[in-house]
Order: structure tokens, then sequence, then C-alpha cells
């Protein structure tokens, strides 16, 4: 007997309503607990709580696109300019997406849709986790690759790397 995986009907959106912005929060509380234990510090994920991480969603609104499967958000990609630092660069901020679609091609779908809205700049940067190898694979397989910068983030005691991508 040949089992049928269920066809997904996932949208990418920019995000808009107030549920949109609790289900990003949802995502992004339950990815750091789910992929962050060993890379990050023990007690900077003991506190951070659901509620926390609601009120930082409804503090950033801005430039986020959202997957969602229905009406559930199941990930979420933020993206702006680098600053000061890199004016004429664009960055990638966050990227999540529920570990239960890890594989399914909504990761490399929210990252086109980023990349698209920064397709202004002639690259792209991020930081990941120094020890998130598979972070850092799938950033690879969308064109990034290591600058050679790091930094210490004291306040989640681990080590991120700069990715860049060219466009």
């Amino acid at each position: 007997m040949r089992l049928w995986k269920k066809r997904m009907s996932i949208i990418i959106k920019k995000m808009e309503t107030d549920e949109e912005i609790r289900g990003k929060a949802f995502v992004y509380w339950k990815s750091w607990h789910e992929a962050y234990p060993g890379f990050v510090s023990q007690e900077y994920l003991d506190k951070l709580t659901y509620e926390k991480c609601v009120n930082m969603a409804f503090s950033w609104r801005d430039n986020l696109i959202v997957a969602m499967d229905g009406n559930t958000v199941i990930g979420f990609v933020g993206y702006g300019n680098c600053g000061e630092e890199s004016p004429n660069a664009g960055e990638i901020f966050a990227l999540y997406v529920l570990s239960e679609y890890y594989g399914t091609g909504v990761g490399l779908r929210l990252m086109q849709a980023g990349l698209k809205e920064l397709s202004a700049y002639p690259e792209v940067h991020l930081w990941v986790l120094k020890d998130n190898k598979r972070a850092i694979r799938f950033y690879e397989k969308c064109g990034f690759v290591p600058t050679g910068k790091d930094m210490v983030n004291s306040k989640i005691n681990a080590t991120e790397i700069e990715m860049k991508l060219t466009l």
C-alpha cells in the first residue's frame, strides 16, 4: 500500500493581523526552545517565555513575511537594511519555521520572499549561530557564504557568524 503525503497549501504573505503577529511569536518561541538547547544559554531559554515573544512580536511588525498553513502561522522571515555598518546591503534578520515543516520547502519559500523584498541591494547579509550546522547548510544552499566575521552574543552566550549573498 502506497501512502501519499497530504499536499500542503502553504501561503506566503506579508504579516498583517494581530493573530498573525501572535502566530509569529509562537513560531519564534517554539523554534528557540526546540532548535537552540545546547547552542545558547539555558538561562536565556528559561527566561524566554511565550508572553515575552508576544511582546517582542507586537513591537516588531514591519518587514515581516509569514508562511501560513490554513489559518496557522508556521514560519516567518524578517528583513531590512543592514544599517550604518553596511548601508548598501540588505539583511535577513530572522528566518524561523516550525520543526514539523522542516524539509517541506517552506524555509526556502520564505527566504525567496525575503530576498525578493531586498532585490534592490547588491548583497544581503545574515547572522547565524556558529554551531547551528543545519541552518548554515540551509543558508549555503540558498547561496550564502561565510564572510569570516563573527561575534559573541553575550545575551545568549553564543558565537554567531556572518554570511553574505551577492545578488
